[in-house]
């Protein structure tokens, strides 16, 4: 499947949670979580702020999805700015999310296509869909940008 204009709609609402993390001084990565056209989640990363080495947008955000639908799974399309690295993919799989869409590439920590492809797997017990590069250059902006600012 490809990016639609649907998921360039969503893929907005997770950068504008990564802003809100760039804010916070946090690595601006947002993320949201959609069922059946619903938004059901949405963070950022909150890694400093929580004080949690797991704390990333997509863990956050699943999270706050298994709480609000009582459940442990529930598919739906997962957005998020960046590539997910391998313990968030683990995290799509045990959510048995049915899909990811991402924005920027992470050719150094990226689990959906760079460094592993988690989501086609064929010795997990899940598999699901992934696109990549909605929004790409905007969501590696906010990263190149962040960290320019902190290197200064």
């Amino acid at each position: 499947m490809a990016v639609t204009a649907a998921d360039v709609d969503w893929m907005r609402v997770a950068l504008a949670e990564a802003s809100l993390a760039a804010a916070l001084g946090e690595v601006p990565v947002g993320a949201v979580l959609v069922v059946a056209g619903e938004q059901i989640a949405r963070g950022f990363n909150r890694t400093r702020t929580d004080t949690d080495p797991t704390a990333h947008a997509e863990v956050v955000v699943l999270r706050d999805a298994a709480s609000r639908l009582a459940d442990t799974r529930f598919g739906g399309t997962l957005y998020v700015t960046l590539e997910p690295c391998l313990m968030c993919m683990g995290a799509l799989v045990q959510a048995r999310v049915s899909r990811l869409v991402f924005g920027a590439i992470d050719p150094k920590a990226g689990a959906a296509v760079s460094l592993y492809r988690i989501s086609g797997d064929e010795r997990l017990n899940h598999r699901f869909a992934v696109d990549g590069g909605a929004l790409a250059a905007d969501c590696g902006r906010l990263l190149t940008d962040f960290f320019r600012d902190r290197r200064r």
